[in-house]
């Protein structure tokens, strides 16, 4: 893959053709065939929900991200990506219109899209942040094989950056796997710029069959985050990733 250098636009048939050499990437990173990375990917899956059995416990899930989850989550972060990659593909789009200035990607898991928004040339520098030491590892070494290692800085979490403020926050299929979401609103809410734009998205539910026994999915937790979101936040109309919500009247309004 040629190297992401800032454009107006990333290109986007990269993604979906290769995930921007995802595979390639994990197999160098992990010194594995690409064979391996081929065997590893499909089962990636079964093999993370193996590592916690039984009921996810919130007060542990920092916990189960940094420490227990290990190179687990790549393969199976790649799997998604690559699986998915029409769903990606969109909210790539929907950076690339909306993405500007400094850029937090929060919880950026193998930098999709911190690495695709240090290749826009409306975005001035990208913050990634996630708990997973080998996700950090991972996104500075694909910073570096596509060029973008002046424009992405890699941390662990938003207290290594205080006082530090964002024109962009990205947080895409995160906050379904915190146990506070509505704090972390807050602090997205603190940290954006006048006339900043927050990209998020959420899935609060475990599946019908339990198949996202990392999401949280607790209704008051979910209405608690709601009541926050609507208001703080704003909603903006864009014609992509289309979807039907339900409402329901805001009581003493």
């Amino acid at each position: 893959m040629k190297p992401l250098n800032a454009s107006a636009g990333v290109d986007i048939q990269d993604f979906l053709d290769s995930g921007f050499s995802v595979k390639e990437h994990l197999a160098s990173y992990l010194s594995l065939s690409a064979e391996q990375v081929a065997d590893r990917l499909p089962q990636s899956t079964e093999d993370l929900a193996a590592m916690h059995p039984g009921a996810f416990d919130p007060e542990r899930a920092a916990d189960f991200y940094e420490d227990t989850v290990g190179t687990g989550h790549l393969f199976e972060l790649a799997a998604w990506h690559l699986s998915s990659s029409d769903y990606i593909a969109d909210t790539l789009r929907l950076q690339q219109q909306f993405a500007h200035g400094d850029v937090l990607d929060f919880g950026g898991g193998i930098g999709t899209h911190a690495l695709a928004a240090a290749g826009l040339e409306n975005v001035r520098h990208v913050w990634f942040v996630d708990l997973n030491p080998q996700n950090r590892a991972f996104v500075q070494d694909r910073a570096v094989r596509l060029g973008l290692e002046e424009r992405v800085s890699v941390h662990r979490d938003l207290d290594s950056l205080p006082g530090r403020c964002f024109d962009t926050v990205v947080c895409l299929d995160v906050l379904e796997h915190l146990p506070n979401p509505s704090a972390q609103l807050m602090e997205f809410h603190r940290r954006l710029s006048p006339g900043g734009r927050a990209l998020l998205n959420w899935y609060f539910f475990k599946g019908h069959d339990g198949e996202y026994p990392f999401h949280f999915d607790d209704p008051e937790l979910v209405e608690d985050f709601f009541h926050c979101l609507q208001s703080r936040f704003l909603e903006l109309f864009h014609p992509l990733l289309i979807t039907t919500r339900v409402y329901r009247p805001m009581e003493n309004v």
